[in-house]
This record gives C-alpha cells, sequence and structure tokens, in this order.
C-alpha cells in the first residue's frame, strides 16, 4: 500500500512543506511504508492528483495537508473508488471538517496516529456534480462564505472573526433575502429565502453549527431552509441559529428537511458555498452520495462524536 501526501503550500500562514516530508520520512523509516510527496499548485489541482492515484487500482491512503479546501478537493478526487482511502494532516486557517471529531481532532496532526487507523465510509453530499463532505449552503452564508477571504488576509482578522466581519458587511450593506423556487424532493416551495443550507457534518463558518443532530455516516441529510427575515431579525437569530438551537427559532421562519434531493432555482445567480468553495449559477441540486467515500483516522475516533 502506497501513503501519499497531497501538500498544499499555500494553506495557512506558514508553509509546512518541510515538516510534512518529514512526517513521510518518519512514516518510511520507522514502519517501512512506501510513501511519496505531492504539492498542488493551483486550485483544483489536488482533485486531479488524487483522481489519477485513484484510477491506478493501486491501494492507496492519501492524506490530505492543508485546510478544508485541501480536503474537500482530495475527496472529490477519490470518492468512488474502493482502492483509496483518505485522512487530513492539518495545516490551514480553516478546520471546520475536524471539528467533527471533537476531542480527537488534535489528533490529526500527529501521523503516527494516522497511519493505522481503521478506514471507514462517509456520506457526501453531491451538489451540482461537486461532492462536499460538510454543509452545502446557498443564500446569506454562501454569500458570507464568499467574501470571507478579503478579510482573512488582515492580521488582525482570520478564522472566526474574518467570518464575523463578513457576516457584519453582508448584513449592513446588502439584502438578505432572494427570491427562490424549491423542491424538497417532490415538494415545490416558492418564497423569499436567506437560506437553504444542506448538512451532512455539522460545522461551518469557523465553527457555527447549524444542525448538531447530522451524521456524517447515517444516510440522512438535514437541509435548513430560513425564509427572508429583517435585518433586525436576522441579528437577533444569528447566534442561537449558529450555536445549533434552529429549535428555539420562530417555526414560521424556518424549517429543516430530511429531503434527499433539494433543488432550487432563482432568475439571478445563486451564491453556493461547498466546504468552504463557492460558485454560481441559476440551478442548484443537492443530493445524497450514500457511503461514497472512504476515510481513515486516529483509532477509534469517529465523525459524530460531537453530535447531540
Amino acid at each position: 500500500m502506497k501513503h501519499i501526501f497531497i501538500i498544499n503550500p499555500r494553506a495557512g500562514k506558514k508553509d509546512q512543506t518541510s515538516r510534512i516530508y518529514e512526517l513521510a520520512d518518519h512514516l518510511r523509516e520507522a514502519h517501512g511504508l512506501e510513501c511519496a510527496c505531492m504539492l498542488t499548485d493551483r486550485p483544483g489541482g489536488a482533485t486531479d492528483m488524487a483522481r489519477k492515484l485513484a484510477e491506478s487500482g493501486e491501494a492507496i491512503r492519501l492524506y490530505a495537508c492543508g485546510g478544508d479546501g485541501t480536503i474537500h478537493e482530495v475527496a472529490n478526487g477519490i470518492a468512488g473508488f474502493p482502492n483509496a482511502a483518505m485522512s487530513c494532516i492539518p495545516t490551514g486557517t480553516g478546520n471546520d471538517f475536524l471539528k467533527n471529531f471533537g476531542p480527537d481532532a488534535d489528533k490529526f496532526s500527529d501521523v503516527e496516529n494516522l497511519w493505522d487507523g481503521d478506514a471507514f465510509p462517509l456520506d457526501l453530499i453531491d451538489c451540482n456534480g461537486r461532492l462536499c463532505l460538510t454543509i452545502a449552503c446557498n443564500g446569506i452564508d454562501a454569500r458570507i462564505a464568499d467574501s470571507v477571504h478579503q478579510y482573512g488576509s488582515s492580521p488582525l482578522l482570520h478564522g472566526r472573526n474574518s467570518y464575523l466581519a463578513s457576516v457584519a458587511v453582508n448584513f449592513l450593506f446588502k439584502p438578505i433575502g432572494r427570491h427562490w423556487k424549491v423542491w424538497l424532493d417532490e415538494e415545490e416551495l416558492e418564497d423569499d429565502f436567506a437560506l437553504v443550507s444542506m448538512c451532512n457534518g455539522r460545522y461551518y463558518g469557523g465553527g457555527s453549527m447549524p444542525v448538531p443532530e447530522a451524521r456524517m455516516d447515517d444516510g440522512v441529510l438535514h437541509t435548513v431552509l430560513i425564509k427572508n427575515v429583517a435585518k433586525a431579525t436576522f441579528a437577533r437569530l444569528f447566534a442561537p441559529y449558529s450555536a445549533g438551537e434552529y429549535r428555539k427559532l420562530p417555526q414560521n421562519l424556518i424549517r429543516v428537511s430530511t429531503a434527499r434531493t433539494v433543488r432550487i432555482r432563482a432568475e439571478e445567480d445563486i451564491v453556493t458555498c461547498v466546504d468552504g468553495e463557492t460558485f454560481r449559477g441559476r440551478e442548484v441540486v443537492m443530493t445524497l452520495s450514500d457511503k461514497r467515500l472512504n476515510f481513515f483516522g486516529p483509532k477509534g475516533c469517529s465523525p459524530n462524536a460531537t453530535a447531540r
């Protein structure tokens, strides 16, 4: 079995390429493993690398070395290949995916905790052909994510702070809602929506947790729909929404569905965010991709460790 480290040298505030090479050398010397390192040089590069490796048919274990975006790319490359499994070594600024593992999240930084861990399947969200591990969001939360990077370049704003800065800008200077048609399986809705977000995992946006019962391997996706609200109402509801207390919100404004397929159509571009990566289009289709990804981590870890 080959162990391949796919490294994003631009992830985080400091290039950790040298440290990752040292981790690969350690596995080679301490355990006699066949190891190699590959560096991404462009957006989407990790997906192409991972897919080519998986298409070889050889048994491989891939380590996504970066943030949530790198994990997203590697997962898109190997999903559906039974010979390939992945894990991650966090070197980025955003690590919402690992928050799902609770107290075991810190163990992913040490490759000794990873290389011989058991593999287990994870569900994914298929969003217009892009595969998402955690949350596929559309609306105000996606627009916030779309503008978060411009604030994250400031030395005073990174991680959760850059997210909150983007929330403030989008809240103060831009309208919240958009007029959409939404289908929950066969049920059709038409209204002004603030957001429609499908959850496989529990965290996004630097730690917001809209659906605390979401589990990454149970074949169930939870979609949150929030109707357009006044800005004062949005400001009041944001904290409990972010804390996973949606049941305390006014039921005439929020709905949580377990539809397997959700479709959104609009007359203007919809901003969509999958695992922190954004794109635009006038139709979005999100559906369950059941048990599509093989993942490995520290022995005994669970992607549902923080689920309520």
